[in-house]
């Protein structure tokens, strides 16, 4: 049999060296890229540290929250404060957002009310029953499937001719899902105008990103459905910005969708479900990430312009802890739900069992 002219060690190692990060602030808030330093107002960098800043405070009152019971399902968004807003920041309220389940920062940005969050994670149906002129949709659960929904998404607003893009998160445990590569596949062939983000933060739960693929990085599963791929520090505010906005040029001039691979951490649990994870991860890794997390770069960054100072981070913190204050007080006096509008949002035509259900309930609620 004749040998095929196929270096298959050099093929990997050249999918792999198209793929380096992309950096900009290091880990002690020092430029060490200035050619691609975004063109930002200090008023646009002082904006997206606020981001950052609101991202985290609503991380620490919401765990607080959950522990007093006032919230249910909350996914913990500590460490990926760049990977989520400075990558929201780049796009408009005309873009539609697809989020996945911890992605609630990234929502409330674009114009969520952070009471209607709530509501969300207590399961009330007012947490899904979004303002006509608010573009997303309610986090997605199933892991990955809003990529196949941001795909329709972006495939009506070019048939549409809109000028906007759509924007959607899975994690690198999401990247594993079939959902994921469909939406990615489907999108390509029609070039429709999505940037889609894979925020690899480590872990698919309890399973470390290594022993998800054999792929040396998640950038390099857009070279399969033919689109382009970036993988960027996602730790630095600065660069997640930049790739994300270039992207959404890319898409936005009709050039179809974009991968990028925001690599940061997670630096608490999965979830409140129960998650631990001292179990599957090391004290030392933790703390490894921890120096490095995006918080920290991007105040040295804005300090050395003078732009940033601790005292004006307590105070903006102090004022985004009093909106979520009133936020939670706004979600508990929700009105309860009860069985019967639960069985009548479940079934537009409800068949003959659950109407005498509904019957039956509204019976007793009445009483």
């Amino acid at each position: 049999m004749a040998k095929l002219p196929v270096d298959y060690e050099a093929q990997l190692d050249a999918i792999s060296a198209q793929f380096q990060m992309v950096q900009i602030l290091d880990e002690d808030g020092n430029v060490v890229n200035p050619d691609i330093m975004p063109d930002l107002s200090d008023e646009e960098l002082v904006e997206l540290m606020k981001r950052l800043v609101f991202s985290r405070t609503l991380h620490e009152r919401s765990m607080a929250l959950a522990k007093q019971g006032r919230l249910g399902f909350y996914a913990p968004t500590l460490g990926q404060e760049a990977s989520q807003m400075a990558s929201s920041y780049a796009f408009t309220k005309d873009d539609w957002l697809f989020p996945g389940y911890r992605d609630i920062p990234q929502l409330i940005a674009h114009g969520l009310k952070i009471s209607q969050a709530f509501l969300w994670s207590r399961g009330h149906v007012e947490g899904n029953n979004y303002p006509a002129d608010l573009n997303a949709l309610p986090p997605q659960i199933i892991i990955g499937a809003q990529f196949i929904q941001a795909m329709g998404s972006a495939r009506a607003q070019k048939l549409n001719g809109d000028k906007a893009v759509t924007f959607t998160y899975t994690g690198d445990g999401g990247s594993s899902q079939g959902d994921v590569y469909e939406g990615m596949n489907y999108a390509s062939r029609y070039k429709a105008p999505v940037v889609f983000f894979i925020q690899n933060n480590g872990f698919a739960i309890s399973t470390p990103r290594h022993k998800q693929t054999a792929a040396e990085t998640l950038a390099q599963k857009a070279v399969s459905v033919g689109i382009p791929g970036i993988q960027v520090d996602g730790n630095d505010a600065l660069a997640v910005y930049a790739v994300s906005k270039q992207a959404r040029e890319w898409a936005l001039a009709g050039n179809g969708p974009v991968l990028i691979e925001t690599v940061t951490n997670r630096l608490g649990a999965h979830s409140t479900s129960g998650d631990d994870p001292k179990i599957y991860r090391t004290q030392e890794d933790i703390d490894s990430w921890t120096k490095r997390e995006p918080l920290i770069r991007m105040r040295a960054f804005l300090e050395g312009k003078g732009l940033w100072s601790e005292e004006i981070e307590n105070d903006y913190v102090e004022q985004v802890r009093e909106e979520i204050k009133e936020a939670a007080k706004e979600a508990d006096m929700a009105p309860k739900q009860t069985v019967t509008q639960f069985l009548e949002n479940m079934f537009e035509v409800p068949g003959q069992n659950i109407q005498e259900q509904i019957e039956a309930y509204s019976a007793k609620e009445a009483k």
